[in-house]
């Protein structure tokens, strides 16, 4: 009789065995880190096996207890030791590094080009292999219509170049400050108000025609590798629904931002249409910036974020933002025909828990527990070759649920789904870290995020970009750590992998 030792799957209630009579990692087909990860996230458990008795030859009864020196209570709330995940041999994942924000001054200067070298040539003998730069709106364009000065970026392109490193560059109509890690302000340009006769999406057109001419000679021999999209506050696709300047503080929900004359418009065409004009009005019940979903009538459980109105609307909410980002994707394809483009979106992980994900609706993703709102953006996405670039692939959620429980917030899960919507249409997938990252643990979850393990069509990130080049990464244990880390994204083999502790519960 075989002795059967279990687990216990607790999720929605229900509860599933998992058999240790086979090797469970096999069972699964996961990885040591992931199999932690599973039992994190879904509440897994251990049990006492029951007894098995066997009869020896002499006939005497024995009672068999495949772990009698060990509780299993302490196996399901200690640490769990497991070596490190070897990358050696795994695909190749190019690793660029983000510039300062405060690289290019406000008159369009460079900054300390004598440092600014020196911090490139260590980058390049780490072989990493390229750097991320803004091209900021409010810089080259700031006084005068249709008038840019690209002289410091003109500067910064030529030192990259001539250290043969590659370039990511950022088409940044946002104003930069007040976001988390922001340490510089640059505005909107003096003017951008008054358009002179030109549409929102055209000016853009005209931007990005200008920086295409002028830079001619580094899409030619290759320097620039790709083209960043900035579609909305940050740079990201979405709407600026939590912004910090206006008192928005972790983990509130955000508002809504359809108040404006132009979607005031939008929306009530749409509910003429659909025939019920009384629904030509934002939500009033689903509450302000700081509230949780449960505090609100429009996103708690059962609330009305799930309603014929509350579908109605957030359908239309969301279609915007996508329609949006379809415009001025068509338009920078015309500019960057051959190149790579790019479109970033955030990691809005916070409520991914509760069944409305306030957040994300207010950000315009439709995403619900009942529906992928990220699948219409990657066909969007699709439709223009365009890769998508995705942040917080460093945080955990065993983390978050330390730090801050009652947020409810999911990374991890949020980073799986958007990676697979991007995948399941076959668009080039690459990210960044949301917040500082030195350690090895943050690293090693980049990794696996970035080269999934066993995945059956060999997936991985087209590439992941690093926030940022700062005096704290250049230290020599963080730059050590760092070096390890792109060497492991490279596929090259490191002598030192360790057995890392990984909480169990």
């Amino acid at each position: 009789m075989s002795v059967i030792s279990g687990l216990v799957i607790a999720t929605c209630g229900i509860t599933y065995p998992i058999s240790f009579s086979e090797t469970l990692f096999s069972i699964l087909d996961l990885s040591t880190v992931q199999f932690a990860s599973l039992k994190r996230r879904f509440r897994i458990i251990s049990v006492r096996s029951p007894v098995s008795t066997k009869v020896t030859n002499g006939g005497e009864k024995t009672e068999d207890h495949p772990m009698d020196t060990v509780d299993d209570n302490k196996i399901a709330d200690g640490p769990l030791k497991l070596q490190e995940r070897d990358f050696a041999g795994t695909p190749y994942v190019p690793v660029y590094v983000m510039l300062p924000l405060s690289i290019i001054n406000i008159n369009c200067e460079l900054v300390d080009p004598d440092g600014l070298v020196h911090q490139l040539r260590i980058l390049k003998s780490i072989n990493v292999d390229g750097v991320m730069v803004d091209c900021w709106w409010g810089i080259v364009e700031a006084h005068t219509p249709q008038v840019y000065n690209w002289s410091g970026y003109k500067r910064l392109f030529q030192i990259v170049h001539d250290i043969q490193l590659k370039l990511q560059v950022v088409m940044s109509f946002h104003e930069c400050g007040g976001n988390v890690g922001d340490d510089v302000h640059i505005p909107l340009p003096e003017w951008e108000r008054v358009l002179k006769g030109r549409t929102a999406v055209e000016v853009y057109f005209d931007y990005m025609r200008s920086f295409r001419v002028e830079f001619d000679e580094f899409f030619a021999n290759g320097i620039i590798s790709e083209i960043e999209i900035g579609l909305g506050p940050c740079g990201e696709l979405r709407y600026p629904s939590y912004p910090a300047n206006h008192g928005w503080k972790y983990p509130g929900i955000g508002e809504f931002q359809c108040y404006d004359q132009y979607l005031s418009k939008s929306l009530t065409k749409a509910a003429e249409a659909r025939g019920h004009l009384f629904w030509a009005k934002g939500p009033d019940n689903a509450g302000h910036y700081n509230s949780r979903p449960h505090e609100t009538v429009f996103f708690c459980d059962g609330g009305e974020y799930d309603s014929y109105y509350g579908r109605f609307f957030l359908n239309w909410y969301s279609r915007v933002l996508v329609d949006h980002g379809d415009r001025v994707l068509a338009l920078a394809n015309l500019a960057f025909e051959g190149t790579c483009i790019a479109v970033k979106l955030s990691g809005i992980h916070w409520w991914y828990k509760t069944a409305s994900h306030a957040s994300e609706l207010t950000a315009g993703f439709y995403n619900p527990c009942n529906r992928d709102g990220y699948a219409p953006i990657s066909e969007m996405l699709q439709k223009h070759g365009a890769a998508l670039n995705f942040t917080c692939v460093e945080l955990r959620t065993l983390d978050q649920e330390e730090g801050f429980p009652e947020a409810l917030a999911d990374p991890e899960g949020l980073v799986w789904q958007v990676l697979n919507a991007a995948w399941d249409v076959s668009i080039p997938v690459a990210s960044e870290n949301a917040l500082t990252c030195h350690d090895r643990e943050g690293y090693n979850k980049i990794l696996e995020n970035a080269k999934p393990f066993n995945d059956p069509d060999g997936r991985h990130l087209s590439a992941f970009t690093y926030l940022r080049l700062s005096p704290v990464l250049m230290e020599t244990h963080n730059f050590t750590e760092f070096e390890r880390f792109v060497k492991r994204m490279h596929g090259e083999a490191v002598p030192d992998l360790a057995c890392v502790t990984h909480p169990t519960t």
